[in-house]
């Protein structure tokens, strides 16, 4: 599974015909291939409201089991990562969404899984541990196939691969309970058969990198440099974890943003994760509304993904940090609404509010990404954006699974909104801490496409 040599530089002509060709397959790919893993990432939390109303689990339960697979995802989209950088993303995404389906099969297959909290939890930690193979291929194919001034909108699309799987697995839930009866084991293994089908496809199409193939690096192909200059003779002078140590773990600028998106992840998974729960006992909604919202809020994404990156190409020109703080803004605004909305509010009006908080919310999940892979060296990309996931999903995961259902159990749900739009004015602050490297950056590729270098941007 190691990344491929490079293979003889194709003619001119050859090179010209193909690369647009192969440009989009390989999107294709990467976008089927990472919605496929949504499909069977952690799909308790839509059948929560059966399982709490058989007696069999409370919400502190839920929150175990919800925050196993959060957990075991944070710190494997780092290490998983760290081996991607160097593998072939080609067989590293599909085999990792394979592994998922079956974990997610044995979930629905094997009662004593499901009898027990902590077997479920142990299973569902093995198949957060799995998905996190699906991200950091992706976002190798991203940087080496797709250049600077292009990947804002490029990912933005990509990342709506969230919402695509999001509303996915909510229709193929719904499916399988409609078909059998309420039986919760069908929102398992109903999208775990899709996601095995993805899984072929995404090998099919997706490939490595364009010198793999016979084509140039994309930088080249398009005249447009990173924002930070790859030293590859680093490696060979020091140890892969050494120069992830002085890339990665010790860059001010991948701290910020790793600390920002514990906040953005607490926000989304604290508001999606329990928005039919939420629902169901603070509003007297049904679970088919519930699931309704969850997959209203995921939809909402999609438009919100799209015109993040599209005001974060045209509007404020690649200054990703700016973007997020508008966004923010927005999320915090939603929020508050929704947190605020008394027990009688039409139906309609609180899914007026989750769209937008969806909506808004996944502009920033994109750009956290988008930013580890822009402001860090194209050998250690892959990694840097795995370092702020691990945070995101450690630290944000948790306090949007285990502490929110704990924080309901105590005090309730006002608490809980409270504490989320806490996080709303904390992720503003932090993008704040990086907007002046991001402007050093910005200015330092610019005069790069005019000929000069002043500067140092290496780090």
């Amino acid at each position: 599974m190691a990344a491929p040599a490079a293979a003889p530089r194709l003619p001119e002509q050859e090179i010209t015909r193909r690369y647009p060709r192969l440009r989009l397959q390989v999107f294709i790919g990467i976008f089927l291939g990472y919605a496929g893993f949504y499909l069977i990432r952690n799909n308790i939390s839509l059948i929560a409201p059966l399982l709490l109303a058989q007696g069999t689990i409370n919400t502190v339960g839920i929150g175990i089991i919800s925050n196993a697979v959060l957990l075991a995802y944070g710190f494997s989209k780092f290490f998983s990562a760290t081996v991607s950088d160097r593998s072939n993303a080609r067989y590293f995404l599909p085999i990792g969404l394979a592994l998922s389906a079956v974990a997610n099969l044995v979930v629905a297959f094997v009662p004593a899984v499901s009898a027990s909290v902590a077997l479920f939890a142990t299973v569902m930690f093995l198949n957060g541990w799995v998905q996190g193979m699906g991200w950091p291929p992706c976002g190798r194919v991203l940087v080496h196939w797709f250049s600077t001034n292009e990947r804002g909108w490029k990912t933005a699309i990509w990342n709506t691969a969230h919402n695509v799987g999001g509303m996915g697995v909510g229709a193929l839930a719904a499916l399988g309970l409609a078909l059998t009866g309420d039986t919760w084991q069908s929102a398992f293994w109903v999208p775990a058969i899709g996601a095995l089908v993805v899984a072929a496809v995404a090998f099919v199409l997706v490939r490595d990198r364009p010198e793999a193939v016979g084509l140039p690096p994309i930088e080249e192909h398009r005249n447009d440099p990173a924002k930070v200059e790859t030293d590859l003779g680093e490696l060979e002078q020091s140890s892969y974890w050494g120069v992830i140590v002085k890339h990665v773990l010790l860059n001010r600028t991948m701290v910020f943003l790793a600390l920002a998106n514990v906040f953005i992840y607490s926000l989304r998974y604290g508001v999606l994760s329990w928005a039919p729960t939420y629902l169901a006992e603070h509003h007297g909604m049904s679970l088919a509304q519930g699931i309704a919202g969850f997959s209203l809020f995921e939809l909402a994404g999609i438009f919100g993904t799209l015109a993040c990156g599209w005001v974060s190409d045209r509007v404020f020109h690649g200054n990703r940090s700016w973007t997020g703080i508008v966004f923010m803004v927005g999320v915090g605004v939603f929020l508050v609404a929704y947190w605020l909305a008394p027990v009688g509010t039409p139906y309609w009006l609180l899914m007026v509010f989750l769209f937008f908080i969806g909506a808004f919310i996944y502009g920033p999940v994109m750009l956290i990404g988008l930013q580890a892979l822009d402001m860090s060296a194209r050998h250690v990309a892959g990694t840097a954006a795995g370092f702020t996931g691990l945070f995101g999903y450690v630290f944000g995961a948790t306090l949007a699974s285990t502490g929110v259902g704990w924080v309901v159990h105590q005090f309730g749900w006002g608490a809980t909104y409270g504490l989320l739009t806490v996080s709303v004015v904390l992720t503003v602050v932090l993008l704040l801490c990086v907007l002046p490297r991001e402007r050093q950056l910005m200015a330092h590729h610019d005069s790069l496409r005019a000929g000069s270098s002043p500067g140092d941007t290496r780090g």
